[in-house]
């Protein structure tokens, strides 16, 4: 996507960030030059990238969860990230508007890409972010939430589905709009 070779940013895919994202071009630019600093060959892959994200969660097994995150942002399918998908991806993460964080939410859940979650996706993504909470936090956390299966179930009932039905993506943003329990489930946010 556009010109890595290049020391800039190209004016397309410029102009494509500052419409699809909330980053002015100045933001952009200087994310750009970080990002070749990091990655000259303007990609991450898949390790780098896990190496990345695992600095945000030193206390935690963030691997599992780093490789959805990467999956779900890889829209290519090319097993890297070029500049504009990883700007897009933290737009998504961090000043995304609710409902384009829940359709990112939702393909991060869409682990085989199908346009439907099914439960068993749900306990692989709720394992997956289990293991970002610390042990001394999981002390804490209620009866119903103590583990990956228990979060993974309770999830699975704000949908009102069967263990073998599916979930379309307007659902899934329907039920977790509708309930801040099923929010706060589908993500980990550290203790402070």
């Amino acid at each position: 996507m556009g010109n890595t070779k290049s020391g800039a940013v190209s004016k397309e895919i410029l102009e494509d960030l500052k419409l699809t994202t909330k980053f002015t071009e100045t933001e952009i630019v200087q994310w750009y030059e970080n990002f070749k600093r990091q990655c000259p060959t303007g990609r991450i892959s898949k390790e780098e990238f896990e190496n990345i994200y695992s600095k945000f969660f030193p206390e935690s097994d963030a691997q599992t969860y780093a490789q959805h995150v990467f999956r779900s942002f890889d829209t290519n399918d090319d097993g890297t990230l070029d500049f504009k998908e990883y700007i897009i991806a933290l737009h998504m993460t961090s000043t995304g508007k609710t409902t384009s964080k829940l359709e990112w939410a939702f393909s991060l859940f869409d682990v085989d890409k199908n346009g439907y979650i099914t439960k068993s996706e749900v306990k692989e993504i709720c394992s997956a972010i289990f293991k970002l909470i610390p042990k001394d936090e999981v002390a804490t956390l209620a009866d119903d939430e103590n583990t990956a299966e228990k979060r993974a179930d309770k999830l699975w009932s704000f949908f009102d589905k069967g263990e073998n039905e599916r979930v379309a993506e307007g659902e899934f943003i329907q039920g977790v709009l509708e309930n801040d329990d099923a929010l706060r489930l589908i993500q980990y946010s550290p203790m402070k």
